[in-house]
């Protein structure tokens, strides 16, 4: 028996996770803004695509200052999005339809409205003042030492009735905990409890990198590789502020007590290179599930590059590692922006057939493109502190296309933001009945993910490099499936590494589909086939 037949797979190697970002998704009240009854809702539409979980950004109460990234309660639901019965009602319904349900976690940083903040800067000698990272001024005054805000500007801020700074590695509003503090450890084990006990099926921790800084204060050094077209948090190199080694403690006390609950997930978003990123996997199965692998949204759209980093990638995982795949998130630019229309269908069967967990962002099964927000209505807090809408990250955020009627069927009010200016075309139902739409494409390669245990689990092996275009198998047991994409305009043949004789079962240009290749394999421009290899 080989390996790859020897393994249990738990449904989060086996699934796909859909991402909702729950003010975009559907509003039911028409305020302008999703929530959870707007979730729940629509899983109709998460169950005939064909995915097996969906993650939740924040939901807790929240001042707003960065949209539920600011968190004054934990174990609480906003208002703005529902009840604790409605987040109940959800988690119920999902796991009726076989859908698991992840909540976003963000143990880095609360709202400086947190009540363990407020206690935390009453006064220097309250019990809570060590929950947060204060320091003394510089001897000159100003603060303690050169690390700057993601959001601009430095990450300390003067607090003047204690007469000290405290660190906040995004907004002032933002607060950073001190996790080297064992009564912060307890407390926020204690929240991840609180929603295990009710129901959720894990969580994706926000900014996992961040959360334990250096003790001595360090400076960060300069980054030699910084360009003016880069956000000024780029002129550092945040070698003292982030990824210190601690951390790892840090996430293997959150993965003891996931393992306390049957098949629950911990996953980490990290943006580190590959070499940092697989530490974040722990010791013998001692870190996070999934450390967010970010590669397919962080490189450039180049089919030498991709090819290299999945190499690499499978080459750095450690034993047992399970590797994992994202496209799309609500931080950047949407695929079919980023790489083009035509080119974000053959990205998506990359995504779904490469080795490993994808994350679907939710409106790429349609091709969403990065909405157009008018100056006078951007409302994130990066472009509006950095005074450049270039930062923005609301063109990504705009609201889910269902139909083409007014705001998309997003809301019957306003829209927290404009709906996309293209919703005639991409919509849900206009797509849905469409054997050709992408969002067909989407379904149809997620129903065969689902029947194929070689595209869910099978092992991986590259296949051939040509200019823009490249392969790689899937093979489990007797089935074997080759995967060939063209990164380009210009068609491309490939000579794969292994004799290929198949059939082309599934293609983004569907006319391809039951064609018989023999030896090389002809990929048209802005193409992907996917073959099933002769046994």
């Amino acid at each position: 028996m080989s390996g790859t037949e020897a393994r249990v797979y738990l449904w989060w190697q086996k699934g796909v996770v859909y991402h909702v970002y729950p003010r975009s998704f559907q509003d039911t009240t028409g305020n302008g803004i999703g929530d959870l009854e707007g979730i729940r809702r629509r899983l109709d539409h998460l169950e005939w695509l064909g995915v097996d979980a969906v993650w939740i950004s924040p939901v807790y109460p929240s001042p707003m200052a960065d949209f539920g990234y600011d968190i004054s309660d934990y174990t609480a639901i906003d208002p703005l999005f529902g009840t604790m019965e409605d987040m109940d009602r959800l988690v119920t319904e999902a796991h009726r339809r076989g859908l698991k349900v992840i909540m976003d976690l963000v143990p880095n940083h609360s709202s400086d409205q947190h009540p363990w903040f407020l206690e935390s800067r009453s006064s220097r000698d309250n019990p809570k003042r060590d929950w947060y990272l204060w320091a003394d001024p510089a001897p000159d005054g100003g603060p303690p030492n050169n690390w700057l805000s993601v959001f601009g500007g430095s990450a300390w801020e003067w607090d003047e009735a204690t007469g000290q700074y405290y660190y906040h590695a995004f907004l002032r509003e933002q607060p950073d905990l001190n996790w080297r503090n064992p009564e912060v450890q307890d407390a926020m084990l204690d929240v991840m409890r609180f929603w295990l006990d009710r129901g959720v099926d894990g969580f994706r921790v926000d900014v996992m990198w961040h959360m334990v800084k250096d003790h001595r204060l360090r400076d960060n050094p300069p980054n030699p590789d910084y360009s003016k077209d880069q956000p000024p948090y780029n002129r550092l190199l945040p070698v003292y502020s982030t990824d210190q080694p601690e951390v790892h403690d840090v996430v293997s006390m959150m993965r003891h007590l996931i393992d306390e609950y049957d098949e629950r997930v911990l996953i980490g978003e990290i943006y580190l290179p590959i070499g940092k990123l697989v530490a974040y996997y722990g010791e013998d199965g001692s870190g996070a599930h999934l450390p967010f692998n970010f590669q397919l949204v962080e490189l450039p759209w180049d089919a030498g590059k991709i090819y290299a980093a999945i190499t690499e990638y499978e080459a750095s995982l450690p034993p047992g590692g399970w590797p994992n795949w994202v496209l799309g998130n609500h931080d950047k630019s949407r695929v079919a922006s980023r790489a083009g229309v035509e080119q974000a269908r053959v990205a998506a069967m990359l995504l779904l057939t490469l080795r490993g967990t994808p994350t679907l962002y939710f409106g790429d099964e349609i091709g969403m493109r990065d909405g157009l927000v008018p100056p006078d209505r951007v409302r994130d807090p990066q472009a509006l502190n950095l005074g450049d809408p270039s930062f923005s990250r609301d063109p990504q955020r705009v609201p889910m296309c269902w139909d083409d009627s007014e705001h998309a069927g997003f809301t019957t009010g306003q829209p927290w933001l404009p709906a996309s200016p293209d919703t005639n075309e991409v919509n849900v139902e206009a797509q849905r009945d469409d054997p050709d739409s992408i969002l067909s494409l989407h379904r149809r390669l997620l129903e065969l993910r689902r029947q194929e245990p070689a595209l869910q689990i099978g092992d991986y092996a590259p296949a051939g490099l040509d200019g823009n275009a490249f392969a790689f198998v899937r093979e489990h047991a007797d089935r074997c499936f080759l995967t060939a994409v063209n990164l380009g305009e210009a068609p491309a043949r490939l000579r794969a590494a292994r004799p290929t004789r198949g059939t082309v079962v599934l293609a983004t240009d569907r006319r391809r589909e039951g064609e018989r290749v023999e030896g090389d394999v002809q990929v048209a421009g802005n193409q992907g086939l996917l073959v099933r290899l002769d046994s």
